[in-house]
């Protein structure tokens, strides 16, 4: 293939990066992946390869690293950057703000950086719907909301990243830039051959109870029954996560068609929402498995209720959600089972 289709993914091996490798090959796409794997693991490169039969191209760079990431830059000729490399627990960005703000900020300053000196038009940055912060009375979120202060470091890093595309792009720089706000996404690939693998213990709802569900964990707790919802539980919208990668295919491809330097940001999500206590019936009654948790406080920043508006992502980019809550889970303990089989 010729080097006019290749696209960096900094952080391809981590979870949305990696599903987003497979629609990236799958669309006619050559993708070279950045990662140190400090927080992704390398098994997820030999499934990639599975999946696509095909050589994933991989350097093992820390994307602060400027030396080491400006000689990809010069061993490979990309058309787009996909910027998926940072950490991204809430918590944790609690307990170490600045190992967040050193790692999610330079590390697209450097990305920026070299897609200006090195002439790549074409940028798509993973961004987060925490760069919302707490809504008052607010369930569905547009583009057009204005952004609160931010709840923890980590979402404060999504927001001066955001900032810092902004201010970056008031120059002819040549850089085009789509900033994706993802909600939640959730799942495995349908083959199972890739999927979520949190370092240490998980922090995000599904792996928790996929973990629960197989004996790994011992109990879920759930934050909360008070809240002001459909069940007291927080409710969030979750997104298959091959439908987040897809939307990362449909933003380069969009990108690929516009003339100038801008940066446009659009939700990615189903328009939906679900509770907690949804997710955990849905769970039970795929896995067929009794599910052991209960209620316990809530917890410190988070959100009641939200949900993407999703209007703009179909408009612009011709872009939805097509699979279910339903799909995500079964997919989730696909995958979660075929770890306890490894």
């Amino acid at each position: 293939m010729s080097a006019s289709k290749k696209i960096l993914v900094t952080g391809g091996a981590g979870y949305i990066g990696s599903h987003t490798i497979v629609e990236l090959i799958q669309n006619g796409f050559e993708p070279v992946i950045v990662d140190d794997f400090r927080n992704s693991h390398r098994s997820a490169i030999e499934g990639l390869g599975k999946i696509t039969n095909s050589t994933i191209i991989v350097r093992e760079v820390d994307v602060c690293d400027y030396s080491a990431l400006k000689a990809v830059f010069e061993e490979f000729s990309f058309i787009g950057i996909i910027h998926f490399a940072a950490y991204k627990a809430v918590g944790e960005s609690v307990q170490e703000p600045l190992k967040y703000y050193r790692n999610n900020i330079v590390g697209l300053i450097n990305c920026l950086e070299f897609a200006q000196e090195f002439g790549v038009e074409n940028f798509v940055f993973s961004s987060s719907c925490t760069v919302y912060g707490e809504r008052k009375g607010v369930s569905v979120v547009t583009e057009a909301e204005e952004m609160q202060p931010a709840n923890a470091p980590y979402g404060n890093t999504k927001q001066i990243g955001e900032q810092i595309i902004h201010d970056f792009v008031q120059n002819e720089t040549g850089v085009k830039i789509l900033s994706l706000r993802y909600f939640n996404p959730v799942g495995a690939h349908k083959s199972s051959l890739i999927g979520e693998l949190p370092l240490g213990k998980p922090n995000n709802l599904f792996p928790i109870v996929a973990q629960t569900a197989a004996g790994k964990m011992k109990q879920l707790i759930v934050n909360g029954n008070d809240y002001s919802t459909k069940d007291g539980t927080c409710v969030r919208d979750y997104v298959h996560v091959s439908d987040v990668a897809d939307a990362h295919v449909k933003g380069i491809e969009w990108l690929e068609k516009q003339d100038g330097t801008f940066a446009e940001v659009v939700n990615i999500g189903t328009g939906k929402g679900t509770s907690i206590l949804e997710i955990i019936h849905t769970f039970e009654e795929i896995s067929g498995i009794k599910l052991n948790w209960t209620f316990g406080p809530r917890r410190e920043g988070d959100i009641q209720e939200i949900y993407a508006g999703v209007e703009k992502s179909k408009k612009l980019l011709n872009w939805e959600s097509g699979r279910t809550v339903r799909e995500a889970v079964q997919d989730a303990w696909n995958w979660e089972q075929q770890l306890e089989n490894d």
